[in-house]
């Protein structure tokens, strides 16, 4: 890790989004799929990715009117992929554990995003 001082590495609901997004790549490294729908792998890593990168790019703007539409964004994206995790579900790529596994902490990552909304001005 760097000595860099970014204020977004600091927030809790920040580093949650990023582990949540390693989780969900490492989901897509091993699904079970016999046809690669790389559309759909792809669209959910960069969902996946975007919850922590509108978080850092809203704190990155120094206004909380600009970083509280960025927190929706990234709220957006956190149930985007959900979305896919369920469709995914559907086909059998993924098993009812992991899915279970992955919404409950994209409900924890929700509930601090809205804390976080809500407490801005």
């Amino acid at each position: 890790m760097s000595n860099c001082n970014f204020g977004f590495k600091d927030l809790l609901v920040w580093q949650k989004s990023l582990n949540f997004a390693n989780e969900v790549i490492k989901t897509t490294e091993s699904l079970n799929s016999q046809k690669k729908h790389f559309r759909l792998i792809e669209q959910i890593e960069a969902s996946s990715a975007s919850v922590a990168q509108n978080i850092a790019e809203g704190k990155g703007r120094y206004s909380p009117k600009e970083f509280k539409q960025f927190l929706y964004y990234s709220r957006g994206s956190l149930y985007e992929t959900i979305t896919v995790l369920n469709l995914f579900y559907l086909r059998n790529w993924i098993t009812r554990e992991t899915l279970v596994e992955l919404e409950m902490k994209a409900d924890e990552i929700g509930k601090m995003l809205n804390g976080l909304i809500n407490s801005l001005k």
